[in-house]
């Protein structure tokens, strides 16, 4: 069986069978593109984090390990993916492993900024989350959307970087995450398992209660924060760190996050203070919604994902124009998924002038339907702040 691609922006690749053959089929449709990010993270490595080809090669294998034992779906997966794509697993495991191989060079480019908004705050009665992802504008045409449905009939739907197995999505049973970097006093280099893999193995549990098991439970090195929420109406934000965890709670149906801690975890927050704005970023966010009233609706939700206080450091972030071009970051996508339809909206950069185009993951994996339902549904194109 061959992965199926369909043009947009971003792309979007679908794939169906065992882990193994899955990521088979990811590694033969996106070949180029995860060389290209492979060479790109590599660079980075080399020259941020001072880390040899053969440094990078034996974390590779250590991670690879490491998630063997943690989540043997994952692994299958990463195989697939290395034989598909004819690079070594120990290669894209360490693309994987980003966030911790990158640990220590002062990188503060990522950004993001997450929300969660429950069923009595939604026009739709459903539970809605989201995010601005912010990143290097270079991976943004690296990354597509990622549609997987297993032998049993569980599917995912994720946006990822080519190589990489997840970042922000949904799945089958109506759980969904998102993902926003943290930095800690307590984070450090050595065994563990790599914050993307945690955020596939949230994405392949079929209960919230699985979900939070997972990624509280795993051995950590790096801190990050994930939000998880559910259809049905909960959602929970939580600040993970090595060896410790704290948590958010929605206040008035709605969470919003962005990359600074924001519980009462025994950590030192080595990231806030050089952070773009996430002292404002996730306040402004919750004003944006609450100044709505009660009832909250998506065309809202995406205006405030569109704001522009302190352009360009803003929630809508775009390139500083006084950086070097490499070092560039920008909201390179805006998403909004509604957990109880399995749906995601997602715009690309510049999310403030895109629409969002809105999947159905009932439909992703049916030619017929997805051709009949007109999958791509442009939404909210004059929401505007």
């Amino acid at each position: 069986m061959n992965a199926t691609i369909i043009p947009g922006s971003p792309d979007l690749v679908v794939v169906e069978g065992s882990d193994h053959e899955m990521g088979g089929q990811i590694g033969e449709a996106t070949r180029d593109l995860i060389h290209r990010s492979v060479e790109t993270y590599a660079r980075r490595y080399r020259n941020e984090a001072k880390l040899s080809d053969s440094d990078i090669h034996r974390w590779g294998s250590t991670y690879y390990k490491a998630v063997e034992d943690f989540d043997p779906r994952i692994s299958a997966m990463l195989m697939g993916v290395s034989e598909g794509s004819g690079i070594p697993v120990e290669t894209i495991t360490a693309l994987n492993a980003r966030t911790e191989l990158l640990y220590g060079t002062g990188y503060r480019d990522e950004g993001c900024t997450s929300y969660a908004v429950l069923p009595e705050r939604m026009g739709t009665a459903h539970t809605v989350i989201g995010q601005n992802w912010d990143w290097r504008s270079e991976q943004r045409d690296v990354t597509f959307l990622l549609a997987t449905r297993d032998t049993e009939g569980f599917s995912v739907l994720t946006l990822t970087e080519a190589g990489m197995l997840a970042k922000s999505g949904l799945n089958s049973a109506g759980i969904g995450a998102c993902a926003n970097l943290l930095v800690s006093n307590r984070d450090r280099s050595g065994t563990g398992i790599p914050y993307h893999f945690l955020l596939r193995s949230a994405l392949n549990a079929d209960t919230l209660s699985r979900a939070i098991k997972r990624v509280t439970s795993a051995t950590r090195i790096s801190s990050g924060n994930i939000m998880l929420g559910a259809a049905g109406g909960e959602a929970i934000d939580l600040e993970l760190a090595p060896d410790v965890f704290g948590h958010v709670l929605p206040e008035r149906g709605i969470i919003t996050h962005a990359n600074h801690f924001e519980s009462k975890i025994d950590v030192v927050d080595r990231f806030v203070s050089t952070s773009a704005l996430s002292l404002i970023r996730s306040p402004r966010l919750r004003r944006l919604f609450e100044r709505h009233g009660q009832i909250l609706k998506e065309d809202q939700i995406v205006a405030g994902l569109r704001d522009h206080f302190s352009y360009p450091d803003s929630i809508c972030r775009h390139p500083d124009p006084l950086e070097a071009e490499i070092k560039h970051t920008t909201t390179l996508y805006s998403i909004l998924m509604d957990l109880d339809e399995r749906t995601m909206a997602i715009a690309p950069e510049f999310a403030c002038v895109n629409p969002y185009v809105r999947w159905s993951l009932d439909t992703i994996f049916d030619a017929e339907r997805r051709s009949s339902q007109q999958v791509f549904e442009p939404i909210l194109e004059d929401a505007h702040v």
